[in-house]
């Protein structure tokens, strides 16, 4: 079974509607915007990164029009997660490609929320971005980045309460 495969059967599963189409291949944003439909959803950027002792990953979601300071990023999740009590990540780096297949089963260039049906030992946090919390549908890679799923956003809610990662929607950026 293909990595598309892998997810549109469990979004089948789980009852949760979505569409998708195929394009050719598109690894990063610039790439992937030549192929998009006008669909109306917020595309997402997605980036996969460890903490400094490399024992926690994080996997962040945000609008693919932004791009992230790290360092500003770093502050933020450490606020966050010292609020609900987790340990502070410390620095924060890529992470990776042997630690995105071990987590995710992807490889770069295909990295998205989906990813996450792979973590079945939930041990990867996903943060989104509030502005994702207010589109009407949200589009990723299907782990695969050769196509598009376009999701709506209580639909991609639904999806995410079905897999028992921890998530946090929160400002990520100015």
């Amino acid at each position: 079974m293909t990595r598309q495969e892998t997810v549109l059967n469990y979004l089948d599963e789980h009852q949760i509607p979505y569409s998708c189409y195929n394009h050719p291949e598109g690894k990063t944003i610039e790439e992937a915007k030549r192929w998009w439909k006008d669909d109306g959803s917020v595309h997402c950027k997605n980036i996969f990164l460890r903490n400094h002792k490399g024992n926690q990953h994080y996997l962040v979601c945000f609008h693919c029009d932004h791009d992230l300071d790290i360092h500003d990023l770093e502050h933020r999740l450490k606020e966050e997660l010292m609020s609900q009590g987790f340990n502070s990540p410390g620095k924060l780096s890529f992470a990776s490609p042997e630690r995105m297949m071990r987590y995710l089963g992807l490889e770069p260039g295909s990295v998205s929320p989906f990813g996450l049906i792979n973590d079945v030992e939930h041990h990867v946090i996903l943060f989104l971005d509030d502005c994702l919390a207010e589109a009407d549908s949200l589009s990723s890679h299907p782990n695969d980045c050769r196509g598009t799923v376009v999701i709506r956003r209580n639909d991609f809610l639904r999806y995410l309460s079905t897999l028992g990662n921890t998530y946090r929607f929160m400002k990520l950026y100015d």
